[in-house]
């Protein structure tokens, strides 16, 4: 254990001081304390053991590579990987090209928590190697020129679409989403970051790096995690823009609080999260803790239920995961017509998009998160992608879902200074 003298200055020298490698982690709840985050922050960094592959087996795969090292391990699953649990295809353009599951044993695990740094994994003199790693002043990315895949209209017609599928009964609700990209964009991973997490701090921010491919994320939604014997998931579901006058910033929370649409997005998916916990839990033992909580982040409020259950010891931990994945809040409900419909209406790969990005620790337990507000960029092609999107429901008003995408991905252009 260790008290590092200036605890900002010590987080920004951990993250510049792993991106020397080739693979890193950083995790920062951005001190938004809840019952559920182990650590403040936590970095790994550099390859002991990988694991790399595409959806068919990968999560029986994991399985075997946790099986075999019983260690801290870090990663993704990307939301394609809903092929081989569902009879689902992706066939839609990708320009990012990440593989579809990721996983590696870190030589170094760096904790921080309450004050103090721990090195979980690697020798303690890490420590003093990173206080006196030496920031290096690079020049700052310029402004990149920013497409969208759908123009206004285009988003509108889709949406109408998607409503009538709604009025047929073909689902209820749908998570639709739109890919804003650039080609030949030079950005500065670790600076880009660094601003984006200035601007917009979440419980569950996240830097991963992994062979020149970037996870730059903003995120504010827990997927799923594991403490002990209880398994707890957060969906996001209900979005408001915040204001700067006090007073009106506190009528648009209770207005959102009390918005029967927004309400009713958000219990269609804790109902599809509670079916999805059933596959894992102790018969009768999943609960709602919290419905329709109100949380606030610099540029929106939002919606968040929290649900959770006792996990049955039976089921192997990871099919846990594979049993919840993907996440209802990114899909819709019924959860495998939802996804066709995705396929079909959206003109881009989701890829790492709406996948989710964590870690698990030596005795099973794991806390991983939802890829929204999140920069992805391949260092290598020189593409750079973030998605928007929101629910459609029957009461959805697309020109007001069109504004909602825009209003999400405000942090990210101001980042990038678009």
């Amino acid at each position: 254990m260790k008290t590092p003298q200036n605890i900002s200055e010590f987080k920004q020298k951990v993250l510049h001081w792993a991106n020397q490698f080739e693979v890193c982690c950083f995790f920062d709840s951005n001190e938004y304390k809840d019952a559920y985050s182990a650590y403040d922050f936590i970095i790994a960094a550099d390859i002991h053991a990988e694991l790399i592959c595409s959806a068919g087996n990968a999560f029986d795969q994991l399985k075997n590579f946790y099986a075999f090292h019983k260690q801290w391990i870090f990663g993704y699953f990307s939301y394609d990987l809903k092929n081989e649990i569902e009879d689902l295809q992706s066939n839609n353009p990708d320009g990012l090209n990440f593989p579809d599951l990721y996983f590696f044993v870190p030589k170094y695990l760096v904790a921080f928590k309450d004050g103090q740094a721990e090195v979980l994994l690697g020798k303690e003199s890490v420590l003093e190697e990173i206080e006196l790693f030496q920031l290096q002043k690079k020049e700052e990315s310029g402004t990149i020129q920013i497409s969208q895949r759908l123009s206004k209209d285009q988003y509108i017609h889709k949406v109408e679409a998607l409503r009538s599928h709604i009025l047929r009964g073909d689902i209820y609700e749908v998570n639709f989403c739109q890919e804003f990209f650039s080609e030949n964009a030079e950005i500065e991973p670790v600076q880009t970051f660094e601003l984006l997490n200035k601007i917009s701090p979440t419980p569950f921010a996240g830097y991963v790096k992994v062979h020149g491919k970037y996870i730059l994320s903003a995120t504010p939604e827990r997927f799923l995690c594991k403490r002990g014997s209880k398994l707890t998931s957060q969906p996001i579901k209900g979005t408001a823009k915040r204001s700067t006058v006090q007073e009106e910033d506190e009528a648009i929370k209770l207005q959102l609080r009390s918005d029967i649409k927004e309400q009713a997005e958000n219990v269609m998916i804790v109902d599809l999260v509670r079916h999805d916990l059933t596959k894992s839990a102790i018969k009768g033992s999943v609960t709602v803790d919290e419905l329709f909580g109100i949380y606030s982040f610099p540029q929106v409020h939002q919606m968040i239920s929290t649900i959770s259950c006792e996990f049955n010891p039976e089921i192997h931990f990871i099919d846990a995961i594979k049993n919840a994945f993907p996440m209802g809040s990114m899909t819709g409900a019924p959860k495998v017509k939802a996804m066709k419909l995705i396929e079909e209406y959206e003109v881009t790969k989701r890829g790492i998009y709406s996948g989710s990005f964590g870690c698990i620790s030596p005795d099973g337990d794991f806390d991983f998160n939802v890829v929204i507000r999140s920069i992805l960029y391949n260092a290598e092609s020189k593409y750079l992608s973030f998605q928007v999107g929101g629910a459609i429901t029957y009461q959805s008003n697309a020109a007001s879902e069109y504004e909602e995408c825009l209003l999400k991905a405000s942090a990210i252009l101001k980042v990038l200074g678009s």
